[in-house]
């Protein structure tokens, strides 16, 4: 639908109304609709609780992850370590495929009070201020989290600060519309602005099924 349709009908709220409605089952449209523009206006707090409360189509399903994706990180994890941070958790779908292929010691971080993973660590934080110590893990880990955030710059700073060895981001391979029924506020449509951001030029940045896998080793 994004490249199918000129960019009036597409990105007119008329046309989009419809989608908005059956993709929130009917529910605070109007906050999602116009996410765009009042995510700056909202407070940490209230920024936070429209993900923890956010009941759509896109949370009835276990991740937004592909197999494909799943396996080029898996291929790709560093295997000279012993720990592993994701962070963006959410219900530990990532989380529980590395506890039954790898040896890890594993943490997951989200905005949540509690997780229903097991048998991990689990604190709740912002991906902008994480709470961990500097160079904590081996590994970090962060897939369809920093579309979301508001402060990218923040975002990434804190990733490169915790993780020691290595670096896996996932976000999607997608181009600007402002009604989009993801609640995205940042785009990378081309793999060089991705990379641009980690600020890492020898970085492998894979197109994997309509999402770019940035691999940084650190």
């Amino acid at each position: 639908m994004d490249d199918g349709l000129p960019a009036f009908i597409r990105d007119s709220r008329w046309f989009m109304y419809p989608f908005f409605w059956y993709w929130f089952k009917g529910k605070n449209i109007n906050t999602y609709m116009n996410f765009k523009k009042i995510a700056w206006q909202l407070t940490d707090k209230e920024f936070n609780k429209i993900y923890r409360e956010l009941n759509c189509r896109a949370t009835d399903r276990p991740s937004d992850l592909t197999n494909k994706c799943i396996n080029l990180m898996l291929d790709n994890l560093s295997t000279n370590s012993s720990n592993l941070l994701d962070v963006g958790c959410g219900r530990g779908f990532w989380l529980s495929i590395l506890a039954e292929k790898t040896n890890y010691s594993l943490t997951g971080c989200d905005v949540f009070e509690s997780s229903p993973i097991k048998n991990i660590t689990y604190k709740q934080g912002n991906i902008e201020q994480l709470p961990f110590e500097d160079k904590s893990f081996d590994i970090v880990t962060c897939h369809h989290t920093i579309e979301h955030i508001r402060s990218i710059e923040k975002a990434v700073a804190e990733l490169k600060r915790v993780a020691r060895k290595q670096l896996i981001i996932v976000t999607p391979k997608q181009r600007y519309f402002y009604y989009t029924l993801d609640l995205h506020l940042h785009f990378f449509p081309e793999k060089e602005y991705l990379i641009h951001q980690f600020g890492y030029k020898d970085a492998t940045c894979i197109n994997c099924a309509g999402d770019w896998c940035l691999v940084i080793n650190l």
